[in-house]
C-alpha cells in the first residue's frame, strides 16, 4: 500500500512519521486535526488485545528493556529487526527508566541510530514509541526536528516527545514551536515541560499563550500563574490585550479544576490578579469570548464561598460588584443579546445555566415556571 493511499486498514506500512508529516503539511502553524487520530495502525491495534501494566510499576518497562537488551548483544542486527519486537509486550508511553537505562548500557551511537530508525520508520505505534524512549534517553539537538514531527501525534508521543525536548540544548525553542502545535494532554505534557525551564522567551509565552481554551488546561494553568510570578507582571496588562485574555483564561480554569490544579482558593494572589484582570478588560471592548469568560467568573464570585476565590468576605464582595458591573456595561450588554439572538453557544450556555444567577442585563429574566 503506498502513503497517499489512506489509513486504518489491516496490514498498514505506513510510517506514523509519515502520516504525521503528511496532516501537518495543510495547516503547519495548527494542531494536528483530531490529534492525528485515527493512526495508520489503528485497525491492528483494535483487534490485538493490549498488554496490561504491571501492578508493580517499578516492572514497567521491564519487557522493553529485555528485547533492547538482547537485540543490541547482536552486533549485526539491524534496527528493522526491533520493528514488529513490542507487539506482546506493555510500551509506557511516559519517561521510563528501565528503557533509558538499556539505551545507556549500549553503544551510544547504536542506541541512537536505531532510536532514529524506529521514529523514521515504524509502522506500528509500540515499536515508534520506543524509538522515541531511546531518543529521549541518548538522542542529540540533531534529533529535534525528528521528536518534534512525532510529537504532532501529541496524545501518544507528547510525554516522551516534552521530556526528550526538555534535555537537549535549544530545548526550550523546540518545546515552544511544539506548544504551538498541539492541543489536549499533548499540550499538558509540553506547557509543564516549559514551566520547569527558566527561559524568558518561554515565560512570555506561557504568560500569553499556554491555554488553548480545553478543559484539561486545568491540569496547568495555576503551575503558569505561579511559575511566570503572573502577580508581578501585571502592569504589562495596560498595553497587552492578549495577555489580559489568557489571563483571564487562567483564572477561569482555577476557578473550577478541583484535584487537578492549582485552585483560586489556594492561589495566594487570588484577589490581586482577579482585580487587576477586571480593571483592564473593563477597557476593552467587549466580545463574546471575553463576556464568557468575566461571566463564568462573576458567577464563581456569586455562588463560592469567599475562601473558594482565595480572598475575604470584604474582598469577594467588592469584585463581585465590580465584575457584574462590566457586564452590565452598555456595550457588553448589547454584546451578549446580539450573541443570544444569534443562538451562539456559549451565549446559550450561560442563559440557560449561570445568567439566572447573576441576573444581569444582556439577559432576560426566567419565565417563571407554569403552575
Amino acid at each position: 500500500m503506498s502513503e497517499t493511499t489512506g489509513t486504518g486498514l489491516p496490514g498498514s506500512r505506513i510510517t506514523l512519521f509519515a502520516h504525521a508529516l503528511r496532516l501537518h503539511a495543510p495547516a503547519p502553524d495548527e494542531p494536528l486535526p483530531r490529534d492525528g487520530e485515527p493512526y495508520p495502525d489503528d485497525a491492528l491495534h483494535r483487534c490485538r488485545p493490549r498488554p496490561e501494566p504491571p501492578e508493580d510499576r517499578s516492572l514497567a518497562g521491564k519487557d522493553v528493556a529485555r528485547i533492547l537488551d538482547a537485540h543490541f548483544a547482536r552486533p549485526a542486527a539491524p534496527s528493522s529487526a526491533l520493528a514488529d519486537a513490542f507487539h506482546d509486550v506493555h510500551v509506557p508511553i511516559h519517561p521510563n527508566e528501565n528503557i533509558a537505562e538499556a539505551a545507556r548500557r549500549a553503544d551510544p551511537e547504536r542506541a541512537r541510530r536505531t532510536g532514529r530508525w524506529l521514529v523514521r520508520h515504524g509502522t506500528d505505534r509500540c515499536a515508534v514509541t520506543v524509538g522515541l524512549a531511546l531518543l529521549a534517553a541518548v538522542g542529540t539537538g540533531d534529533d529535534i526536528p525528528l521528536i518534534q514531527t512525532i510529537g504532532l501525534l501529541s496524545n501518544r508521543f507528547g510525554p516522551l516527545a516534552a521530556d526528550a525536548l526538555e534535555h537537549m540544548p535549544q530545548g526550550a525553542e523546540a518545546l515552544l514551536w511544539l506548544g504551538e502545535r498541539v492541543s489536549g494532554w499533548g499540550r499538558v505534557y509540553v506547557v509543564e515541560a516549559l514551566c520547569r525551564t527558566s527561559n524568558p522567551q518561554v515565560r512570555t509565552w506561557l504568560l500569553r499563550r499556554a491555554c488553548d481554551g480545553d478543559f484539561l488546561n486545568g491540569y496547568f494553568a495555576g503551575r503558569v500563574a505561579t511559575v511566570t510570578r503572573l502577580h508581578e507582571a501585571l502592569d504589562a496588562l495596560d498595553t497587552d490585550s492578549e495577555m489580559v485574555d489568557h489571563v483571564g483564561c487562567l483564572l477561569h480554569f482555577m476557578s473550577d479544576c478541583g484535584g487537578m490544579g492549582l485552585t483560586l482558593a489556594h492561589y495566594p494572589h487570588s484577589p490581586q490578579v482577579l482585580e487587576a484582570y477586571v480593571r483592564h478588560v473593563a477597557g476593552l471592548a467587549p466580545t463574546l469570548k471575553r463576556y464568557f469568560t468575566v461571566a463564568l467568573l462573576a458567577q464563581h464570585l456569586v455562588v463560592g464561598s469567599p475562601e473558594a476565590a482565595g480572598c475575604t468576605t470584604e474582598q469577594q464582595r467588592a469584585l463581585r460588584a465590580r465584575y457584574t458591573e462590566v457586564l452590565d456595561q452598555e456595550e457588553w450588554t448589547r454584546k451578549a443579546r446580539t450573541g443570544l439572538a444569534d443562538e451562539e453557544r456559549r451565549m446559550l450556555w450561560l442563559a440557560n445555566h449561570r445568567a439566572p444567577q447573576l441576573k444581569l442585563r444582556g439577559f432576560p429574566d426566567p419565565r417563571p415556571a407554569e403552575e
